[in-house]
């Protein structure tokens, strides 16, 4: 057996594999676009803001409430759409895996064969004597390797990479959303309790107002209309209390989806005590310049550009000619002649093979594979404006947060006092309304007026903590508490490999550009 030929052939591909691995990478590289951000923030001279930069992995802690504290510990672990993020992922980390695979041979396949012939005694140019029945038996090896010379596949694995952290971003995103939302959600449920206490409360004052409008009345000392403004003001007070039950539900319902639970009474989650979540009255923001590192969405916007931008090189690789180098070995024998399907493993005699390099170079497209490669560089282009309008957004979003929460905080504090001056303003009112000092519509006005204050007072109290969450959401805090842990809850790994052999992708894998093959 002459094997000079094949190990000719098989240097061949090794020095020419060796070669790819050097040659130049078209397309452009990517480079990170500056973001339009400003210098400091437009309340960055309100007391209430600091400009240090805070870590915000655990920023709900700033409440100082266990329970909303174990609330997101839970949305954390539950969480569906959480999970569905999770898992695009593990498909990232697939596709990246099926780039880097053509790194490698794209080919590689073990072939074998049996089959019995029978010619036809007409067939065309059928030799006297041959045989026109026989078996044939064959064993081989095909491989084929386009070499990546212009870096069509390094590309390739360049996009899948950029892809995946994309993903790893949009995972962190809604991470971010979870924890804001779940405590948004809290704060509300917190805020409906109080304003539904605050109104019960009022029942009671305006039905003991209700008594003394009657008993005056009784006794000839007011007329009819009395009672029924009385009535009036106490059936309004009354009819408030189930719309804000509805909007309890509701809230409670919104808060069992973010748990990953179907609606349901959430009493024993809610335990302890029912007070809006208590904010402190500083927060640092840092400078608008950290918002390109620290949000989510903005690295998710930038590697959707990197991905992007590495296709451009995909599509200028097929401008230029693609070089391969193919070979197959087997053995094949046949029952013809003095031969038999028993000699297949007479190796020197049966052996065959063929091996080399091939070109091929779409010469005359007629524009298709420009336009193509205009085509990506449009959709980059796209993206890079994207990323841009994503940081404007994420500034505007700290901005809209900041002057929220410092407004509140400023309208609470009026609030406060005109709450304070209702109470004292409404007692002064009912004890000269028994003295026959003035009449019943002073006691009335003052009545409401105090209700619609406390009710205002609470729902400030409130839009303080909702202004804050939606800070803490706006800088990109919340998605750190993931570091370390796995995308995917156990549960679903299991499930996932024990329906398919994931390997090493369900583990939590470091960020490399060159990657082993899954064999």
């Amino acid at each position: 057996m002459n094997r000079k030929p094949l190990i000719r052939t098989l240097c061949l591909a090794a020095a020419g594999a060796l070669l790819s691995s050097g040659c130049t990478l078209v397309g452009p590289d990517f480079v990170t676009p500056e973001g339009p951000v400003a210098e400091s923030w437009i309340d960055a001279e309100n007391a209430a803001i600091q400009h240090q930069e805070e870590d915000l992995s655990d920023w709900w802690q700033a409440f100082n409430d266990p329970v909303l504290d174990g609330l997101i510990k839970r949305a954390y672990e539950e969480n569906l759409t959480l999970q569905i993020a999770g898992l695009r992922v593990l498909e990232a980390r697939a596709q990246l895996g099926l780039a880097s695979g053509n790194l490698y041979p794209q080919t590689q396949q073990a072939t074998a064969g049996y089959s019995r012939t029978q010619l036809s005694r007409n067939s065309p140019n059928l030799a006297p004597g041959s045989d026109r029945v026989y078996n044939q038996a064959s064993i081989g090896f095909d491989a084929a390797w386009e070499l990546d010379f212009w870096g069509r596949f390094r590309r390739g694995v360049e996009s899948a990479d950029a892809a995946l952290m994309a993903d790893i971003a949009d995972y962190d995103n809604v991470l971010v959303t979870l924890t804001a939302e779940v405590a948004r959600t809290y704060t509300l449920i917190r805020t409906l309790e109080e304003r539904i206490a605050l109104a019960e409360e009022n029942v009671q004052i305006q039905s003991e107002s209700l008594r003394i409008a009657t008993v005056q009345f009784k006794n000839g000392a007011v007329t009819e209309l009395d009672v029924q403004q009385a009535t009036s003001l106490l059936r309004s007070t009354q009819a408030f209390i189930p719309q804000l039950e509805s909007f309890l539900r509701q809230a409670q319902h919104a808060l069992s989806i973010l748990l990953g639970l179907p609606p349901r009474d959430l009493s024993a989650l809610l335990t302890g005590e029912a007070a809006i979540p208590t904010p402190p009255s500083t927060v640092a923001v840092g400078i608008p310049a950290q918002l390109l590192r620290r949000r989510p969405d903005i690295k998710q916007a930038e590697m959707q550009a990197a991905a992007q931008s590495a296709r451009i090189g995909l599509a200028k690789a097929d401008l230029y000619p693609s070089f391969t180098l193919f070979g197959t070995i087997g053995w094949s024998a046949a029952s013809t002649g003095s031969s038999d399907t028993g000699d297949l493993f007479d190796y020197s005699d049966s052996l065959t093979f063929q091996a080399g390099p091939s070109i091929r170079w779409n010469l005359f497209n007629y524009g298709r594979i420009k336009n193509r490669v205009r085509i990506e560089d449009a959709r980059l282009e796209q993206l890079l404006v994207n990323y841009r309008n994503v940081v404007l957004q994420a500034a505007r979003e700290v901005e809209d947060a900041l002057t929220g929460f410092v407004r509140a905080g400023e309208q609470a504090g009026y609030l406060r006092e005109s709450v304070a001056a209702a109470k004292r303003a409404s007692e002064l009112a009912m004890i000269q309304y028994r003295e026959g000092v003035i009449d019943y519509q002073r006691v009335l006005d003052t009545d409401r007026f105090l209700t619609e204050q406390q009710d205002s007072f609470t729902a400030t109290r409130g839009e303080i903590a909702f202004n804050l969450i939606a800070l803490y959401k706006a800088l990109g805090g919340g998605w750190q508490m993931r570091l370390g842990k796995d995308f995917v809850p156990a549960t679903l790994q299991q499930e996932m490999g024990e329906r398919t052999d994931w390997g090493q992708l369900l583990e939590k894998s470091k960020k490399t550009l060159w990657r082993a093959p899954d064999w």
